[in-house]
């Protein structure tokens, strides 16, 4: 898929009511998803293309280690039950980044006072990087993913008080 079909695409997502679309062609796969935060998140979706179409075929083997690679990480789930305070679930299925790149200073630190719509980590999913932001405004008190490690939809990444 070129770039200016790819284009096209995004703008019409943009200025519709559609919040997700995936085409598959014999070249590979494209996924959109509308964000709240759309200027962010749509310049990270024009690269998604270059890497999945020479990886068509092993594409799916890609989210089929992911939740296994998950699961792995599912077993300190249940302390989280435990802990006092607003968790921030994670959304998706992805991998969890607490900076927007390796040497950049994390977006959020424990003891750090946060505003609600602040963004508060990145979960790369499909090639493409989102932001999470704080659903409430408070103190984070725990940070519950290491860098770089596989989370689950739903599973608790920081603790809010």
């Amino acid at each position: 898929m070129d770039l200016r079909k790819l284009k096209t695409l995004i703008d019409l997502v943009s200025e519709s009511n559609i919040s997700e679309l995936e085409i598959t062609e014999a070249e590979g796969k494209v996924r959109i998803v509308k964000a709240g935060a759309s200027a962010a998140a749509m310049p990270m979706a024009l690269a998604a293309p270059t890497v999945p179409e020479p990886a068509a075929a092993p594409s799916p083997a890609g989210p089929a280690a992911a939740p296994a690679a998950g699961s792995a990480a599912a077993a300190p789930a249940p302390a989280p039950a435990e802990l006092a305070g607003h968790p921030v679930k994670s959304p998706m299925v992805g991998t969890f980044y607490r900076a927007a790149s390796p040497g950049a200073k994390p977006f959020a630190e424990v003891g750090q006072t946060i505003k609600e719509g602040e963004p508060i980590c990145i979960i790369e999913a499909m090639k493409i990087m989102n932001e999470i932001e704080a659903d409430k405004s408070g103190t984070i008190t725990q940070i519950l993913c290491e860098n770089g490690q596989a989370v689950e939809f739903g599973q608790p990444l920081f603790i809010i008080e």
